[in-house]
């Protein structure tokens, strides 16, 4: 082996981490020709994880290292949002992430990319394509194991399943999962809910945290928001409250 595949070698080692997974325009960029890709698969330095997605040889690759591979060397703009978010930091009602769905958000041109939608993953990828709440505001990163990947704060999780409610996700969990977040930033509650584009969400997200009684609730500015005009019937054969304007699941109310 001459000096300067030599050396693109060791580069290849530095970038491909243990777990990790690198995708091939990304390796191109990093000056590792795709001629030299396939000649690192037929010597055994790489192991195509499907098409333009290599790994190390005989690792174990997990969700989280193909989300950051998304998130880190490609332009799609993806984090993994609602009760998955919430899960990984500790604050959904139930215990999960066992074979629970991996909840994925991103703007509504983004697609994500064959290699992981093809992949037989060990939990089920919901993927929502949406701009009910645009931009980065309360997105943050998250260390899992090895690598790093953007979640949704809890914040903008809670709204993200009130977003998928009542469709994919229950209402009666949202409000449980509601109930647990004592510690919301005020602050990133309001320029969430202002930059919010659903109705029903900012209905439902306002109901259920003055009837959890939070104490972050009372330093809100409800009047800035703007909440539509008429009802919305969310529920068939729900309980109507007056206040926001919904029907909400007779469970919740009797709560």
């Amino acid at each position: 082996m001459n000096t300067q595949n030599h050396s693109k070698l060791r580069t290849l080692f530095k970038l491909i981490q243990p777990g990790r997974i690198v995708l091939a325009p990304w390796l191109e960029q990093q000056g590792i020709s795709r001629d030299l890709q396939q000649h690192y698969i037929k010597s055994g330095w790489l192991k195509s994880f499907g098409r333009g997605a290599y790994q190390r040889p005989e690792d174990e690759v997990h969700w989280q290292a193909a989300v950051n591979a998304i998130q880190n060397q490609t332009e799609i703009n993806v984090h993994v949002g609602a009760v998955s978010a919430l899960s990984l930091q500790g604050l959904s009602h139930y215990l999960r992430l066992g074979q629970e769905t991996i909840y994925l958000f991103s703007s509504q041109k983004n697609r994500l990319p064959k290699w992981f939608t093809d992949h037989d993953w060990e939990n089920p990828v919901y993927h929502k394509q949406t701009s009910f709440l645009s931009g980065d505001v309360g997105i943050t990163d998250y260390e899992a194991g090895q690598v790093s990947v953007r979640i949704s704060a809890s914040e903008r999780a809670i709204m993200e399943c009130l977003y998928l409610a009542p469709r994919e996700m229950d209402l009666v969990e949202c409000y449980q999962v509601m109930e647990g977040l004592t510690n919301l930033r005020p602050a990133l509650v309001m320029e969430l809910l202002e930059k919010c584009s659903s109705v029903q969400v900012k209905r439902l997200f306002l109901f259920m945290a003055e009837k959890a009684m939070h104490q972050w609730f009372g330093f809100l500015e409800p009047g800035k928001i703007n909440l539509g005009k008429g009802n919305r019937n969310i529920v068939e054969g729900g309980v109507y409250n007056s206040k926001y304007h919904i029907s909400i699941p007779k469970e919740i109310a009797e709560l």
